[in-house]
Formats: structure tokens, C-alpha cells, sequence
């Protein structure tokens, strides 16, 4: 809920000696996770802010790639490939988009040694209306700083620290401007900007208000880490609570993951296994391949929405894949085709999931501003403008605070029976959330037996 809090205005009755230390302690440990999340939470907010409303910006900033004016008929899927692949000398076609409307462009994926190419493709004359590494394409760079995954995958790790630490300044901030007998601050900003109650009041006030929504988003966001996410992900699957794995028992497996085969996938089919196509047999007539005007041709014919992704076969067992995530959740929909037959091998609808998974989803679905329309983007977009808000505010009251030259951690309260408690809470976090709870640790370590006992770090730090 809160980051960098300075403590609230000064109850009518005095607290217990325990309540006090107890304070303190929640105090000057709330100070060190915002101390270490601010700025993460600022990147976090500005760039969730930007990516709620992706399909508007390719609207408009990049209308000029993603429309075209309706002409007459349609090339084939694999006319417009072939357009596309040659707009990328030594290319592969790696996924196509189909038109998401009779005004969209098809979007083609290329491979290449220096990594993936965007190709938009006029579908009427194939004209190549732009070319962009995939990489590079502004949605997927704000995606990417979101997760820190633009500067390296070690840097994912960073994001589910900070998530981790989003839910302690919550749980820690609640407890901090739980209203002590007070009469300011609790639901109203007291004082001017020139004060600093008013930074604190506005801080907590805030914060308190946007808390549920910041919970939310925080575990929601874990969801996507590449440690707690993958862990929970493969739990909720070995026990029949992910993607429904009885659909491919009767299919042969190939060695790959969903992931592997599309540009994107949902978070529970992420990791469900890529059916294999089956070769023709021993003294078998060879069959060819339908090739993929006919893929399009099935997948259409499946009901599938348009503008979904399809991925081509690899190899002789290799397998056409379909797969659509739109915003509306009942259309999300994943199809392996036999690219021998034609046979749809598995195909998974967002009502096959079980009821874990459709929590799940919808939560994800809500975090992207996705659920409900306007109204969603608008509240998921007011939290993240909270975040900033609250985030700007602590930097603002500690500035004021702080004493001249030093950092001014609140000070820590004396009594080792506190301290164990912050041990157990560390515990805690270790057990739900290793990575934060590890730098919980890291923290109660540098504090007590570094800062503590050296005296210009306990100056500075004071």
C-alpha cells in the first residue's frame, strides 16, 4: 500500500512499551522496502499505465501499419507469406496473424540469425506496409520494461522481489496508519503542501483507499515472474488444476511447450505440451502436408477469432498451432492441427479450463485492463497513477524529514524479542515468496550486523 511512510500524527493515548517497539520496528522496515521499491514501483506504474491501452495506441500512432482501406478479395495465407518473407532477405516464416478485420493488416513473424521480424501485409495487394524487429515494436517494449526482460532475464528476478515487497508495504502501511485514536489522517490531508503531514497524509490516505487494488495487482503481476509464477504454474497443473491435460491423452506429445511454437500464449497453457502429427507409417502412401492456406482454411472453420496467431509445422511430426488471447475470455482458444490430415488434435477453449484456471485468467485479464472495457482500463490506470502518487509523496516527506547529510532510517526499537518477530515474518515470506523473503533476510543481516556496528554507516543511515 505504501512506500518510504513517515509515522502519523501522535495518538491521544500513549501506546504500551511493546505497541512502541513494535511500531517502530514496522516503521523502519517499511522505510527499507520502499527504500528499495520506489523507483521499481514508479517503472512498474508508468509503464502498466502505457500498456493498458496498447490496441489504442496501435490505433493511432500506428494506424498507418495496422489498417488498410477493404478492397475486393483477400490473398491466400501463404501469398501473403511469401510477401512478407521476401520483404526479409534470408528469412523464415516463423508465426502468421490473420486480419483481426476486413480493415487490419495480416501480421507475419520472420526468423532471422539476428532474431524476429514484425512484416504488416496489406491482405488485398500484399503490399508490405511496414517492417519492425519484433523486439523493437513499441508494445512490446513497454511490455519488456515492464518486466525488466528488456534489460535480461536476471532481471526478471528484480520484479518479483518488488512485487513480493509491494504486498509487505501494504500489509506494513495498513498497519502503520491504522487510526491510533487520532482524528487527521485517516480519511483526510491535513495541512499544505509546504508541511510535511500533508505529504504523509496524502501518502496514507491514498494508499489505504487503492490497497485491495495494489494487492491484486501485485499477486496478479507474480504470476508472471519466472520463479514463483513457473513454480505455482507447475503446481496447479500436477494437480489437475491448470490446463486440462486429460485433452492431449489420446494425442502423441512432441518434445515442446506451447511457448516454444507462438509469440504469445495464455499463462496456464504456457507449458501444456505441443501434440505431435503422425507420420505415415512403414508401406503407408506419404501424404503431403495441407500446408497452411489449408491450416487457415480448419482453423477459420473451428470458429476461431479472428486474428489469431498460427504457427507452421516443423519437422515431420511437427503440428499447425492456433491461438487467439483476446480480451473477451470465452473466445480465448488454443487448436493443434495434423499437418498430415488436418485433424484437430487438441483443441482448448477458455471453458475447458477448470475452475482454478478461469480464476486465474480472468484475474490476468482484469491486471491488463482487458475485463470489463473502458471501465477497467480507467480503474487499472487510477491505481497505477496511485502508485506514483504514493511513491512520489514518501520521497517527498523523508526529503523533509531526513536530517542534513544522513539518510534518517527511523530508528529501530531496542529489545531482541522485536527482532525475532521480524525473523518470523522473513520466515514467512521465505516459505510464500523465496526471492523477497531472501532479501528480507539480506536486510535484517546488513542492518544488524553491518549498519549497526559500524559507526559511520550508523551515522549515515540515522
Amino acid at each position: 500500500m505504501s512506500v518510504i511512510s513517515d509515522a502519523p500524527a501522535v495518538a491521544a493515548a500513549q501506546p504500551s512499551a511493546l505497541a512502541q517497539r513494535l511500531y517502530r520496528a514496522i516503521w523502519r522496515w517499511h522505510f527499507f522496502a520502499g527504500l528499495l521499491a520506489v523507483p521499481f514501483m514508479i517503472s512498474l506504474a508508468v509503464t502498466g499505465g502505457l500498456y493498458l491501452f496498447n490496441d489504442e495506441i496501435d490505433a493511432s500512432l500506428f494506424r498507418y501499419r495496422n489498417y488498410v482501406t477493404v478492397g475486393g478479395a483477400e490473398l491466400p495465407p501463404s501469398a501473403i507469406v511469401e510477401k512478407a518473407v521476401a520483404a526479409v532477405p534470408g528469412g523464415t516464416l516463423s508465426s502468421y496473424r490473420t486480419p483481426a478485420g476486413a480493415d487490419r493488416s495480416a501480421r507475419v513473424t520472420v526468423s532471422t540469425g539476428a532474431g524476429k521480424v514484425l512484416v504488416f501485409v496489406d491482405p488485398y495487394d500484399g503490399a508490405v506496409l511496414d517492417t519492425v524487429g519484433a523486439k523493437e515494436e513499441f508494445n512490446q517494449v513497454v511490455e519488456d520494461l515492464h518486466s525488466l526482460d528488456y534489460f535480461g532475464t536476471a532481471w526478471e528476478r528484480i520484479i518479483e522481489v518488488v512485487a513480493g515487497f509491494a504486498v509487505v508495504l501494504v500489509l506494513t502501511g495498513i498497519y502503520l496508519w491504522w487510526p491510533r485514536s487520532q482524528t487527521g489522517g485517516v480519511v483526510s490531508v491535513r495541512g499544505t503542501p509546504a508541511r510535511r503531514v500533508f505529504w504523509r497524509d496524502l501518502h496514507a490516505v491514498t494508499g489505504i483507499f487503492a490497497s485491495v487494488l495494489i494487492l491484486f495487482l501485485a499477486f496478479s503481476g507474480l504470476l508472471w515472474t519466472g520463479f514463483w509464477g513457473s513454480k505455482v504454474n507447475g503446481y496447479l497443473t500436477a494437480n489437475g488444476m491448470g490446463y486440462p491435460a486429460e485433452l492431449w491423452d489420446r494425442v502423441p506429445h512432441s518434445m515442446l511447450v506451447t511457448s516454444d511454437v507462438l509469440p504469445k500464449t495464455a499463462w496456464l497453457m504456457e507449458n501444456a505440451p505441443v501434440p505431435a502429427s503422425t507420420p505415415p507409417g512403414e508401406g503407408q502412401v506419404a501424404l503431403p502436408p495441407i500446408g497452411l492456406d489449408n491450416a487457415v482454411t480448419i482453423a477459420n472453420a473451428a470458429g476461431m477469432l479472428p486474428g489469431y496467431d498460427l504457427s507452421p509445422s516443423a519437422g515431420e511430426t511437427g503440428v499447425y498451432t492456433a491461438a487467439i488471447y483476446p480480451a473477451d475470455l470465452q473466445y480465448e482458444r488454443t487448436l493443434h492441427i495434423d499437418q498430415y490430415t488436418g485433424e484437430r488434435l487438441v483443441d482448448t477453449a477458455y471453458a475447458d479450463y477448470p475452475a482454478t484456471g478461469k480464476l486465474i485468467e480472468w484475474g490476468i485479464n482484469v491486471h491488463k485492463g482487458q475485463e470489463w472495457g473502458l471501465f477497467n482500463q480507467l480503474l487499472m490506470l487510477a491505481t497505477c497513477l496511485v502508485v506514483i502518487a504514493m511513491s512520489l509523496s514518501a520521497v517527498v516527506m523523508w526529503w523533509k524529514r531526513r536530517p542534513k547529510g544522513r539518510i534518517g532510517v527511523p530508528p529501530g526499537p531496542r529489545g531482541g524479542r522485536i527482532y525475532l518477530g521480524l525473523w518470523a515474518i522473513a520466515a514467512i515470506f521465505g516459505v510464500l515468496f523465496p526471492l523477497t523473503g531472501l532479501t528480507i533476510l539480506a536486510m535484517i543481516l546488513l542492518d544488524q550486523f553491518v549498519i549497526r556496528l559500524v559507526p559511520p554507516l550508523r551515522r549515515l543511515f540515522s
